[in-house]
């Protein structure tokens, strides 16, 4: 899905997070979290499971209680004050026999116009555009719940893309998908990023996958514990003792 903005200046976006924070029950998920991420740039946030990587993602999206700033600016340094969202969430939660359509889904998140009234052709052919962006465009009438992993991921990105984000957030894009299908997963995400330029920050466990696609990575712990270069994750001794890997092991 895209969370919509009101400013359309898409020129070449960057984000910056700065000191972010999140206390939630009384615990401390996330402490003095900053780091940036520059258009065209690949980020994924590493880390064990309850972490807080997908809290920050939420964050950005500022969908839970945060301390701290979210920023993000154009190419010419300029706050863009309400920028356009991408996000692919980890899963959608949906019951299996629901009669909707990825055409239905698509044009529900798009207009208020109600879908038992049936769609446009200018919504129908928008919705091919778009899903034909991930080769997703033989989806468009098969309903959400026969949709296998791959191909549902597959449809929100597409929806994530429309309307053009400044920012891409995928949280465990490739959880629910079978191993080719994650190689064509990724090859896309880079596609989309040095078409449109856009930053993308993702959550991932593949370490395999980060070292290929991603540019740059961030180790988080509750905090920010280290960034990098995607490439050289695997030689860092503090992301080899946070997953409890022998420095004499070689690879992950």
């Amino acid at each position: 899905m895209t969370i919509r903005g009101a400013d359309k200046n898409k020129c070449h976006c960057s984000v910056k997070i700065i000191n972010l924070g999140v206390v939630r029950g009384g615990h401390r998920i996330l402490k003095d979290i900053s780091f940036s991420v520059k258009h065209s740039e690949i980020m994924a946030l590493v880390g064990k499971n309850g972490a807080g990587k997908t809290t920050i993602l939420k964050s950005i999206i500022n969908t839970v209680p945060h301390t701290g700033r979210v920023e993000f600016f154009n190419s010419d340094g300029k706050m863009i004050l309400s920028p356009q969202i991408g996000y692919v969430p980890q899963k959608l939660s949906f019951e299996r026999d629901t009669p909707i359509t990825v055409l239905d889904l698509f044009c529900t998140n798009s207009t208020r116009f109600p879908i038992w009234m049936g769609h446009s052709e200018k919504r129908k052919q928008r919705a091919y555009e778009i899903l034909s962006k991930v080769g997703a465009q033989d989806q468009i009438n098969k309903k959400i719940g026969r949709l296998s992993g791959g191909e549902l991921q597959r449809v929100m990105l597409a929806f994530a893309l429309e309307p053009m984000p400044d920012i891409l957030l995928l949280d465990e894009p490739v959880s629910a998908i079978d191993k080719t299908g994650v190689t064509i997963f990724y090859k896309l995400i880079t596609e989309m990023r040095e078409e449109f330029h856009m930053p993308v920050i993702m959550v991932s466990h593949d370490f395999d996958q980060v070292s290929k696609y991603a540019t740059s990575y961030a180790l988080i712990d509750g905090t920010l514990v280290e960034t990098g270069k995607a490439s050289e994750m695997t030689k860092s001794p503090k992301v080899r003792k946070t997953f409890g890997i022998s420095l004499d092991t070689g690879g992950f």
